[in-house]
């Protein structure tokens, strides 16, 4: 079968193009921004793309293709959409092609939330693929300890980020309805994604419509410690629910130990210990939380505590999790993804365990849609009150795009010490000023969800020539 998908430079939809084409479709696909190393990676697996949305490119095929997978990023008013519609021709979401000719009649893992999910889904099938089972998989972001982000796999199981983003402009559902799973974690809930949905309560139904789609023989995996998560199960469960979290109530339970690593306990006993790996690039009490629920969906498929912990041994985090990028003058420039208030508190917080009492400087621009709409903007002071500098950039999203002024929300964090949060609309100006402020021990944590202008290498090269 030849296969089209519009939007295929995306991670879901790239790693959906991987896993046709390794099921021995044919495979082309279109974006608006074709560039690496999601573009080199899809041409090296013989997939053909093409620049822009035009609908000319329907006049390149010999033959027209007999599907196109539409992703999320495509609307109405998309020539090459418009045409497709016009001429009749078989189109389908990229969660429902998935759901329907890759994840069917397999036992699908699904790991959902609002924070943490490419974490936990990588710890989960490096977890799988340690022991043996060569899972298929579908991660958004690459893990360390694989070369790609997704792949069809060798068993039946299946490991999948499960988003509660909508799945296109013609299915508003979340993209995880589709998925179908057997184990199913609900790993954190709170409010994200201002531009779909209206509050909290419309998510909670989303992630109740998911909890329906898993079979009385399989198992939802909890995080106990969510009120959020709480009132989606009170709605009602048909599979047997195992709640996870610090407390020692839940049924999976943590004891922290020295260099972040952890004790492992099921129904009030000791079972196993995790300890990363020195190079692991993992850290912070979420990443434990992380490891946790992923120990408990590998204990419901046969994969016991203590194997599931020799595996965590070995695990490398994933691209854009706290990754160090390069080292300059004995300063320290780390990525991270973190653009929610929560999730940025997790990775400042995790840092900080890391580097004790040295100085972090972070780096930050809210371009998510979310922090655009300034829903989350009151969170942002408190978010960062861990880190001693804070950098914030404005000018991608602009202010007229922010609806509300950066200088201002950072305000409270200047109370006590002056300029000690500052906003730029300039980026070479942000730069300059960070490498100004950088000094030999100083740890430099960027954070968006986009590339931020390549502001990690320039920070880099700026600090270097001081």
């Amino acid at each position: 079968m030849h296969i089209h998908i519009l939007g295929i430079c995306g991670t879901f939809m790239g790693g959906i193009a991987a896993i046709a084409r390794q099921a021995g479709h044919r495979v082309t696909g279109c974006d608006a921004n074709v560039y690496p190393p999601m573009s080199t990676q899809l041409q090296a697996q013989g997939i053909e793309l093409i620049e822009g949305f035009s609908p000319d490119q329907l006049l390149q095929f010999e033959t027209m293709p007999d599907l196109f997978v539409i992703g999320n990023v495509v609307s109405r008013g998309n020539p090459l959409m418009e045409a497709i519609l016009n001429q009749g021709l078989p189109y389908i979401s990229g969660p429902q092609w998935l759901g329907e000719q890759v994840l069917y009649g397999r036992h699908v893992l699904a790991v959902a939330g609002t924070h943490g999910k490419t974490t936990t889904s990588a710890m989960l099938t490096w977890v799988l693929e340690f022991n043996g089972y060569k899972p298929g998989y579908l991660i958004g972001g690459v893990p360390l300890n694989f070369t790609v982000s997704a792949r069809l796999g060798e068993s039946k199981y299946f490991v999948i980020e499960a988003d509660e983003y909508d799945t296109a402009f013609f299915d508003k559902r979340s993209k995880f309805v589709h998925y179908r799973p057997r184990t199913a974690l609900l790993n954190n809930l709170e409010f994200d994604h201002a531009d779909i949905f209206a509050d909290l309560a419309a998510i909670e139904t989303q992630f109740h419509h998911l909890v329906r789609t898993v079979p009385g023989d399989g198992l939802l995996v909890v995080n106990g410690e969510e009120p959020a998560l709480e009132r989606v199960v009170a709605r009602g469960a048909w599979a047997p629910v195992e709640r996870f979290g610090q407390d020692a109530a839940n049924a999976w339970s943590l004891i922290s130990q020295d260099a972040d690593g952890f004790i492992v306990k099921h129904l009030g006993k000791e079972v196993a210990t995790v300890m990363w790996a020195p190079d692991s690039g993992v850290m912070g009490r979420h990443n434990q939380l992380n490891a946790l629920a992923a120990i408990a969906c590998a204990n419901h498929i046969g994969i016991s505590p203590a194997d599931s912990a020799r595996a965590l041994a070995a695990f490398k985090n994933v691209k854009r999790r706290l990754e160090t990028i390069g080292v300059a003058k004995d300063i320290t420039v780390y990525d991270d993804f973190a653009h929610h208030p929560t999730a940025i508190t997790t990775t400042v917080d995790g840092l900080r365990r890391r580097v004790g009492q040295a100085r972090i400087l972070a780096v930050l621009e809210p371009r998510s849609n979310t922090m655009k709409l300034g829903v989350m903007k009151a969170q942002l002071p408190a978010s960062l009150e861990r880190a001693d500098k804070i950098f914030a950039f404005g000018a991608n999203a602009g202010k007229e795009s922010l609806g509300w002024d950066l200088a201002q929300v950072l305000a409270p964090l200047n109370a006590k010490e002056r300029d000690r949060a500052q906003a730029f609309d300039d980026l070479d100006v942000l730069v300059n000023a960070v490498a100004q402020e950088a000094k030999p021990g100083d740890h430099i944590l960027v954070m968006s969800n986009g590339g931020f202008g390549g502001v990690h290498q320039k920070i880099l090269k700026a600090v270097a020539s001081q």
